[in-house]
């Protein structure tokens, strides 16, 4: 995990500051919204599921001191009504007229191909991660500026700045929207520095962090539980080149049935949760830790550290994926022996 191009801006202290965690019902968002109450923070959070909200509120309120609040909302942050009336609800619960910290976190996958996919997915997928980010700026940079003292934290991606998975794998609608939080966040630096000098941003960009966004994706885009889904979305979900691929890798056999390939998602799933190289919690530390420093872009481990340098240092290669690998794997090598 990195945080890179520190300054003497940071934040000495989360307590008795008041935080808005979007996305907060699962994943980096559920651990944001916990370690920050834990720090002495209020925090108001939200979520499209409104049960999974109340519980990482619950959860995070048990942990802190009992100074602080935290409240859960539900809100659609692709819906500019529904950040507002969020905003006008926290006001109130928390007797606010500011907010000192914006984490703009909320996500979800979907419509992976421009070609293939269905434009309501592409849209959907693109709406809540890229006009989530843009309509919360929106609706808390006034609240931020009033602070005297706010960060805004806007989550993007290795995916903004790497517009693919891998062979086979396209990605999109995701990566379409996070290469715009980046673009946006970076020049939000310069015109924060001149035009609201009380508020300063930075970029996440996480690489593979154990969380449930795949099957919170899934459900987001409406489809049902791996063992209901159609033999045709299941196969629209790992489409030909796909399963090519897997074949190639040894992880799916070449006569694999619908329910081989339901077998796999859920399997898919489980271990993008469980077997990541960075934990949730581990994640929202180093977010954490970067707005602490004062650093503006807060790289989410050691993937997006090395997929991050070799594609600067060599952005031809970035889709020449045997070139790819392999300056990567150079790469990871140095970083590990330089250790």
């Amino acid at each position: 995990m990195e945080a890179a191009n520190h300054n003497s801006d940071g934040v000495s202290t989360f307590a008795a500051k008041l935080a808005v965690v979007t996305g907060g019902g699962s994943g980096m968002g559920r651990e944001l919204v916990r370690q920050l109450a834990a720090e002495g923070c209020s925090v108001a959070t939200c979520d499209w599921n409104a049960e999974t909200v109340a519980d990482a509120a619950t959860v995070a309120q048990a942990g802190a001191p009992q100074s602080v609040l935290v409240t859960a909302h539900v809100c659609d942050v692709s819906d500019e009504a529904q950040v507002k009336r969020f905003r006008d609800e926290f006001l109130h619960r928390h007797a606010a007229d500011h907010v000192d910290l914006v984490f703009s976190n909320a996500g979800v996958g979907g419509g992976p191909s421009f070609v293939e996919s269905g434009r309501e997915e592409w849209e959907r997928t693109f709406a809540v991660n890229w006009w989530g980010v843009y309509n919360c700026a929106r609706t808390f940079l006034p609240l931020l500026i009033a602070s005297g003292d706010g960060v805004l934290v806007n989550t993007s991606s290795v995916n903004g700045f790497w517009g693919a998975l891998g062979p086979g794998m396209p990605n999109n609608a995701y990566a379409t929207a996070k290469f715009a939080i980046k673009g946006f966040t970076e020049a939000l630096i310069e015109d924060l520095r001149t035009n609201a000098p009380q508020v300063r941003v930075a970029l996440v960009m996480p690489g593979h962090v154990g969380t449930d966004i795949l099957a919170n994706s899934r459900r987001a885009q409406g489809r049902p539980e791996p063992q209901d889904i159609s033999d045709a979305e299941i196969r629209e979900m790992i489409p030909p080149d796909a399963q090519e691929g897997l074949i190639r890798a040894g992880i799916l056999r070449k006569d694999a049935s619908p329910d081989d390939l339901r077998r796999l998602l859920a399997q898919f799933e489980r271990d993008f949760r469980e077997k990541a190289p960075v934990t949730a919690a581990a994640a929202a530390t180093t977010i954490l830790d970067g707005v602490r420093s004062g650093t503006w872009r807060i790289l989410i481990g050691r993937d997006a550290a090395t997929l991050d340098s070799v594609i600067r240092a060599n952005p031809e290669a970035a889709y020449d994926y045997d070139e790819l690998f392999k300056l990567a794997k150079e790469e990871a090598e140095r970083t590990a022996s330089a250790v």
